[in-house]
């Protein structure tokens, strides 16, 4: 270990970090996945959804947005967590309308895929069946919000890759919804280009006339779980 790497342990597995790494992204560098829905890559943290929270020295907190540091101990895949993690999303499929049969990123939506590896077999709570407005007057963009789950990825894509503002939110508590800097999305300067059009995680924002190019049964979350990109990183390192 050099002087400007240090070590910490998740679920028993020890995991080397550099400077200024947050748990999640040292992590994902190691191979180690940590299930999260708000949480990019490409994007600034935010810690809207809580699915990525794990025990850090025994206290619970967002790995996107903790910095990882020398010694730390973080508990992620255990029972009491991943029951904490189904409901979540849970009651993110209530709370909205989510018709995976008929929703054309079915296959490709990491909502559906975080259901599938935590066992989620079908919805324990009782929909709220929202009425939520479809903005399809964009010539290359629609907005469905029955299937957004408010995780802000578009919001912060916009801002600071797009240079844009395009989205944000309004409302409170359950009522809060996206919302378009315009009337309505032919309104803004959203283009299909934009990086806020590919970070979305499920089948909110969607670019016209692409659906079910790719069937279904050959789509990123049909042929292996999420996550299993990120742990074939460490798979690889034991080869």
């Amino acid at each position: 270990m050099s002087g400007k790497t240090f070590t910490f342990t998740v679920d028993g597995i020890e995991v080397t970090a550099t400077p200024g790494q947050t748990i999640i992204q040292a992590c994902d560098a190691a191979g180690v996945y940590i299930p999260r829905l708000c949480h990019h890559p490409d994007l600034e943290p935010s810690g809207h959804c809580r699915v990525c929270t794990c025990k850090i020295n025994g206290r619970p907190a967002s790995s996107c947005t903790m910095p990882a540091a020398a010694g730390m101990v973080v508990e992620s895949d255990t029972p009491e967590l991943n029951a904490d993690r189904r409901t979540l999303i849970e009651m993110l499929f209530v709370e909205g309308n989510h018709f995976c049969p008929t929703c054309e990123q079915s296959g490709n939506c990491e909502l559906q895929a975080l259901g599938y590896l935590l066992g989620m077999t079908g919805p324990t709570l009782p929909y709220l069946w929202p009425q939520r407005e479809l903005d399809a007057t964009h010539p290359d963009i629609f907005i469905d919000r029955n299937r957004c789950v408010l995780c802000s990825r578009c919001i912060r894509a916009s801002r600071t890759v797009d240079g844009k503002s395009v989205f944000g939110f309004e409302g409170r508590g359950i009522h809060v919804r996206l919302n378009v800097d315009g009337a309505h999305l032919d309104e803004t300067t959203i283009a299909a280009a934009d990086k806020a059009v590919h970070v979305c995680p499920v089948g909110c924002i969607v670019i016209k006339r692409t659906g079910y190019r790719t069937p279904y049964g050959h789509r990123t979350y049909d042929d292996a779980p999420i996550g299993s990109d990120i742990e074939a990183r460490r798979a690889g390192r034991k080869k």
